[in-house]
């Protein structure tokens, strides 16, 4: 990761930045850069944020940046930069927030874009020069919670299929040319004025606005082809509302199962389990062979995950939750906070949740499957574990501290997941890391106690939980150290926790006598970033946990190294204790 924002940094963005492949992330937001952004940087194809907002940056956006393909954020917001936006950008299929706006940037907005289909917070082409009409396709982006194409040139009217673009927080398209009906939705009708003002003549259901009746924007002729066209429609939409209510009345009554779906990332099979739940239990039981061992890839003390290949050779995890009469209120429980710990969170570095059922065969739920399987496995595995060289150790340790930081500060109420090890941490064919199991999880109460019982698995429990029930966010800290340690050893640390709690001199430990033997010993930059984030991992284990660093805090001292300089053998310094 390379952040260098608000330094005041000048001059040009180097093309030599195009030669980094390991790097996930740049930020050079808010300095004084300029020139044009270099083509070369469409070589950075681990790249998941690119930030280049607030610079002097000119010139057009390089074609080459639709190569991104695991580009998650994108924002190119306040610069100086022209020309026409690439159709290569559709290519960028992962987006999840899409900034241009203040720039000068003209010509037709692409199609394209509404292929972005994960784009979830922002869409912002605002305060450009983009001609034509809105595209029709935007319709698409049905996760986007902002749209704002303000300050523009478009012309023609507000595409009526943005009606079905049920996720819309805000849409903001004033100072435009636009005319014509505005969609009628409940986005729409609930809308202030200030969202369309200095248009041409729109019209509709928003407050302020004059009837499309009123002949403001249609001529005679054209409002009696459109009665017409709704005394003939109407009617027989009525109908087809009408067949389809009876129909779903009966299938209620011989079908017990009920499942729900979780904001749909991508179109597939999904798109459509909503309005048929039977259909998907029967599919999941064939996929699983009625959840047969053969197909059984884990278990936990909750349940038994499993892959199921579906018929559209899309695959995915189903966890079943044990229906032992005995542990049902607690498994139930179980079920119950995994589900409401993963609605609230949508992050890169945390297992997806598609889908859960419940109904009386049983309860299961669905999620992104994550090929590599977990980091426990692959460190017991001789093989497994070389092929996780130290470059792909430190990614690992990068993402989970992403993950708990956006956990811990950036969700409505803190969760705390209570059982951080490397058991609970998946990996994708990159070898991105994703939390995972979040059934102990818990969401906080902000300001007063968190009292529970005590949850979570020996060797990564924080010590302050053997004299207290009041679990915070320190204790995912701990266990993070924790985590860490194993990491880069290649084995639960075991005496070594209590060794470093001592923090005796006796027990001092350099950095060459705890790195995981079974892989080449790190060169000289690869150790000073290994020494850097094993030092996080002391202090996240400090028996104090008031002394111990937050989440968010360990997340940037791990993504910033400036604190570990100089030409120093890091390879035979000592480890420090926390004092």
């Amino acid at each position: 990761m390379l952040r260098l924002s608000n330094n005041n940094l000048t001059g040009e963005i180097p093309t030599s930045m195009g030669r980094l492949p390991w790097l996930g992330l740049l930020d050079l937001s808010s300095n004084k850069l300029e020139g044009h952004i270099p083509s070369e940087l469409g070589n950075l194809i681990f790249l998941f944020q690119l930030s280049l907002a607030d610079n002097l940056l000119n010139g057009s956006i390089p074609q080459e940046i639709g190569a991104l393909s695991n580009l998650e954020l994108l924002d190119l917001s306040s610069n100086n930069l022209s020309g026409m936006v690439h159709e290569s950008i559709g290519n960028c299929l992962k987006l999840h927030s899409f900034n241009l706006s203040k720039n000068s940037l003209k010509g037709s907005i692409p199609a394209t874009l509404g292929l972005l289909h994960n784009l979830q917070y922002m869409l912002d082409l605002s305060d450009n020069s983009f001609t034509g009409a809105i595209p029709s396709q935007l319709s698409g982006l049905i996760m986007l919670d902002t749209l704002n194409i303000s300050h523009n040139k478009l012309n023609g009217s507000v595409p009526q299929s943005f009606q079905s673009m049920e996720s819309l927080i805000s849409i903001d398209v004033s100072y435009n040319e636009l005319e014509g009906p505005v969609p009628g939705s409940k986005i729409f009708q609930e809308a202030p004025i200030q969202w369309f003002i200095h248009n041409k003549m729109l019209c509709g259901e928003v407050k302020g606005f004059p009837p499309c009746s009123s002949g403001a924007t249609q001529s005679k002729g054209r409002r009696k082809v459109y009665n017409a066209l709704v005394l003939a429609i109407v009617p027989a939409l009525i109908s087809l509302v009408l067949i389809v209510v009876i129909l779903m009345i009966q299938h209620e009554r011989k079908k017990s199962t009920t499942i729900n779906t979780i904001n749909v990332t991508q179109e597939n099979l999904f798109s459509i389990w909503s309005f048929d739940g039977a259909d998907v239990f029967k599919q999941i039981v064939e996929a699983t062979n009625d959840f047969s061992e053969i197909h059984c890839i884990g278990a936990g003390g909750y349940g038994f995950v499993y892959k199921a290949r579906l018929p559209t050779s899309e695959i995915f995890a189903v966890k079943k939750i044990h229906m032992i009469e005995d542990e049902y209120r607690v498994n139930e429980a179980v079920f119950n906070r995994e589900i409401n710990a993963l609605m609230q969170i949508r992050h890169r570095n945390i297992i997806k949740l598609f889908g859960y059922c419940s109904c009386s065969q049983g309860r299961f739920l669905i999620y992104e499957y994550m090929e590599r399987g977990d980091l426990a496995k692959i460190l017991t595995n001789n093989g497994r574990a070389i092929e996780l060289d130290w470059g792909r150790r430190t990614h690992i340790v990068l993402d989970v501290g992403q993950a708990l930081a956006y956990m811990h500060h950036d969700c409505s109420s803190p969760i705390v997941h209570r059982d951080i090890t490397s058991k609970n941490i998946l990996l994708d064919p990159e070898f991105r890391a994703c939390i995972s199991d979040f059934g102990m999880a818990k969401i906080l109460n902000i300001g007063g106690q968190n009292l529970t019982r005590l949850a979570g698995t020996k060797g990564y429990i924080a010590p302050e939980l053997a004299y207290t029930k009041n679990v915070t966010e320190k204790c995912d800290v701990y266990s993070f150290g924790v985590l860490i340690l194993e990491i880069f050893m290649g084995s639960h640390p075991g005496d070594l926790l209590s060794s470093l709690s001592l923090g005796t001199k006796n027990n001092d430990v350099c950095l060459h006598d705890l790195l995981d033997s079974r892989l080449v010993l790190p060169d000289a930059e690869a150790a000073r970033e290994i020494y850097c984030m094993l030092n996080v991992a002391v202090q996240c284990l400090d028996p104090n946990p008031s002394r111990r660093p937050t989440a968010r805090q360990a997340s940037d001292e791990l993504s910033d190294m400036k604190a570990c300089e100089g030409h120093v053998d890091y390879l035979h310094v000592v480890l420090t204790s926390p004092a």
